[in-house]
């Protein structure tokens, strides 16, 4: 839902000389925006909605994301930091009616959270763009059928194609709602990317088998993070796999 009133970034602020940091206050999003959320979600009208976002909310979540593309360095190469802002805005727009307070969160930490996994979830497309395209015609066809390298999907009776398609769509709302770190949301991405293609990319190999060697080689191209990286970072996919696979089973 895209509300009316100006989502333009504020002007980058000056460079401040170097010496000792002062301490920091997110006095901008306190008990009155959160307040202010839930009026928001509660509003019967579009004319109430926008009305209690231009005057309460819009000016908080312009500096919320200011804060956190500079605190993280999230810049988009080859975009100026006001086009980064008004797209980042724009986005949490759209998320703004998912928040539900009644789970306990604070509006401010969910929003930080979507901003934070849109902005390196978008820094990850823009580098894959850049980097070259790996040919997988180029892997040898002995490694893809060395039975070491072959990872076989625990059950049997299950089609891939089921198994991946809930997937995606339980990684979709993991990655909204959950806090992961910058490598976390990095391999999230590019296994979404993986696994949306995966009947071109594991085009010839056995129905129920990913070969191991593929994955890695692709996870690290999309990413350039270490194989170490990526093995920390896909334990948390992992569980959500075994946890859909377990729900799939008891169907």
């Amino acid at each position: 839902m895209l509300l009316s009133g100006n989502t333009n970034s504020p002007e980058p602020t000056p460079t401040k000389k170097r010496g000792r940091k002062p301490k920091t206050n997110n006095n901008y999003f306190a008990e009155r925006e959160e307040k202010a959320v839930r009026m928001f979600l509660t509003a019967s009208t579009f004319n109430e909605k926008n009305e209690i976002y231009n005057e309460f909310l819009r000016a908080p979540l312009d500096k919320m994301i200011e804060s956190i593309i500079r605190r993280y360095k999230l810049y988009r190469k080859g975009m100026e930091f006001k086009d980064i802002h008004v797209d980042t805005h724009s986005f949490l727009i759209t998320k703004v009616d998912k928040f539900k307070p009644a789970k306990g969160k604070k509006a401010y930490s969910y929003f930080g959270t979507i901003c934070k996994n849109y902005l390196m979830g978008q820094i990850i497309k823009d580098q894959k763009e850049q980097n070259r395209k790996i040919s997988y015609e180029d892997i040898s066809s002995s490694l893809e059928n060395r039975p070491d390298l072959i990872y076989h999907l625990e059950h049997d009776k299950i089609e891939p194609s089921q198994v991946i398609k809930h997937f995606l769509k339980e990684m979709e709302d993991y990655m909204e709602e959950t806090n992961l770190n910058k490598n976390e949301v990095k391999l999230g991405y590019a296994l979404m990317e993986l696994f949306e293609n995966y009947e071109t990319i594991f085009i010839g190999t056995d129905n129920n088998k990913f070969n191991k060697n593929i994955i890695l080689l692709s996870l690290r191209e999309m990413t350039n993070m270490s194989t170490k990286e990526i093995r920390t970072s896909m334990k948390k996919y992992k569980t959500l796999y075994y946890e859909l696979v377990k729900k799939i089973n008891n169907l």
